[in-house]
């Protein structure tokens, strides 16, 4: 994690606020990923005249909060320690106190207790959102974090699941009542990810691929749950069975995360240096997708993902795990390729049928286009969004 940003530590709270009422968004940590992608363009794009937003780091954040281009927008980390951080609670009370928000937003298990919190500090309205599951517990089993879920329903206006799947799981297994749930698609701004041409033999910028190359690509935090090594080792036997192919196939790893050096040392040992790019986090991804001739994602648990919203959004066809909301978005054989979750075999076999076959990867991208041009756009999330906070708003906040 990156020194604090001066720029948004300083900001204060205080200021003319003109009546707006002021959501303060919760998350883990502020870094490159799909739920930080999604948070900061909520925050960017909803307008700007009916609220104001805070974000609140339990552990800190990186320059990927320079994307927050709002100039009222403030910044806190509480640099919370590994395990209980009981004493975060209490600094988190503090600044609730003093913040005095009317809505609490907190996403993904990390955050949801302190809703409790929020409540004990006068904060009216809380939402809490599921955005997917950990690796640990890909299929949300754990009976210790569902318990906490369920004991936390007095204090949490609404749970937002982000897919069906989630929201099937929310309902069957932890039990949380309908009446306390609304389910919110993930959407992508259509505008800023869709397609682009380049004059032929011209390459596209921002990666070492040459334009005649076959880019498997993915973005994603380099962690368990995003399963980076089994596309490593499936792209690894494609080259090995294909040596047609080989010379043109490549593979770029966006994106950083803990298990990042494992995954270098993973393509060093295979000898693949020079076919595999891992240039980490990059604040380029919108150019970086249309380097790319497939977009992968063999997750090992997914709500629904955002980069794969905006892979789709670029016309790209797909080969990603069967697992979450992926099938909700992704037809296996119309506009990409869903294979089991852990079966490196059938990951294979899909990046093989894409490389060999490109008018087949054409048709599934523009189909890939269609489906999120017709289902998830980023404008109808915002106004999901501000309907729920205005509701809740009106109902609950004096």
């Amino acid at each position: 994690m990156n020194a604090p940003l001066p720029k948004l530590a300083a900001q204060a709270a205080d200021g003319a606020d003109g009546g707006r009422p002021l959501v303060v968004h919760v998350v883990h940590s502020l870094s490159m990923g799909g739920l930080e992608t999604l948070l900061v363009d909520c925050i960017n794009r909803m307008p700007a005249e009916r609220y104001r937003h805070a974000v609140v780091c339990l552990t800190g954040y990186s320059d990927f909060a320079d994307n927050i281009t709002r100039p009222d927008v403030t910044l806190h980390a509480l640099g919370k320690p590994p395990g209980l951080g009981l004493g975060t609670h209490l600094t988190f009370w503090r600044l609730m106190r003093r913040l005095r928000p009317t809505v609490l937003h907190t996403y993904n298990l990390s955050a949801l207790e302190y809703a409790f919190t929020a409540a004990c500090a006068g904060v009216p309205v809380r939402i809490h959102a599921e955005h997917g599951r950990d690796a640990s517990d890909p299929h949300g089993l754990n009976a210790k974090h569902n318990l906490l879920r369920r004991l936390l329903v007095p204090f949490v206006d609404r749970y937002i699941p982000v897919s069906e799947d989630l929201d099937r799981w929310l309902d069957q297994v932890v039990r949380i009542p309908r009446a306390s749930t609304l389910f919110i698609k993930n959407g992508v701004d259509t505008d800023k990810f869709a397609p682009r041409a380049f004059p032929a033999g011209a390459a596209p910028g921002g990666s070492p691929w040459h334009a005649d190359d076959f880019v498997i690509g993915t973005v994603a935090r380099v962690q368990d749950v995003k399963n980076h090594r089994a596309l490593v080792e499936a792209f690894a036997a494609v080259r090995a069975r294909r040596p047609d192919l080989a010379p043109r196939l490549k593979l770029s790893i966006v994106g950083d995360g803990p298990l990042l050096p494992a995954v270098r040392a993973q393509v060093a040992a295979l000898g693949l240096e020079d076919a595999v790019w891992l240039p980490g986090a990059r604040g380029d991804v919108k150019d970086l997708l249309h380097t790319f001739s497939l977009f992968a994602l063999p997750s090992l648990a997914e709500g629904t993902p955002v980069s794969l919203l905006e892979a789709m959004a670029c016309g790209l066809p797909v080969a990603a795990s069967r697992v979450g909301g992926i099938p909700e978005v992704v037809d296996d054989g119309v506009q990409g390729a869903l294979v089991p979750v852990g079966d490196v075999d059938a990951l294979a076999a899909a990046l093989e049928r894409y490389a060999a076959d490109p008018r087949l990867g054409r048709t599934h991208g523009a189909a890939g286009r269609a489906r999120i041009e017709e289902r998830f756009s980023m404008r109808a999330m915002l106004a999901s969004y501000g309907d729920l906070y205005d509701s809740l708003c009106r109902r609950k906040a004096r």
